[in-house]
């Protein structure tokens, strides 16, 4: 398995465990991930907040990855995000709804740390499914 494939599935399982401090064997101290709902962050230690925060509302989020590529210093992942929104996450509050989205991930590998990275989630799904939006 490519670096960059493993670093991608390592940090996902990483933050689904709860365990941020484990970023910093995934993440530059600079890194910059391109979130959408406001969650893009500068910097490792915003980006072990975000999922610090996200833990707290949904307990038993999870990322299953169903496939990775990589090429030289890219690689990408396409995840599927399930979850039980039981607090406020990303200024939305959805007691006890649960979800499933689809997202892929995007990433830059230098020296064997994730640089940059883009999330692409499914957004409208997820908010039709906490109840945010109706059709």
């Amino acid at each position: 398995m490519h670096s960059g494939e493993r670093l991608l599935r390592e940090w996902l399982a990483a933050g689904d465990r709860g365990d941020v401090e484990a970023f910093d064997r995934y993440l530059h101290p600079d890194v910059i991930v391109h979130a959408p709902l406001g969650l893009s962050t500068q910097g490792a230690e915003a980006e072990k907040a975000v999922w610090a925060d996200a833990k707290a509302a949904m307990p038993d989020i999870r990322h299953e990855v169903q496939e990775t590529i990589a090429l030289e210093s890219r690689a990408a992942a396409r995840v599927v995000v399930t979850g039980t929104l039981i607090g406020e996450f990303a200024g939305i509050s959805a007691a006890g709804k649960s979800f499933m989205i689809d997202q892929v991930i995007f990433a830059h590998v230098e020296d064997g740390l994730i640089v940059e990275a883009w999330e692409i989630a499914d957004t409208g799904s997820l908010l039709r499914q906490l109840g945010v939006l109706t059709d």
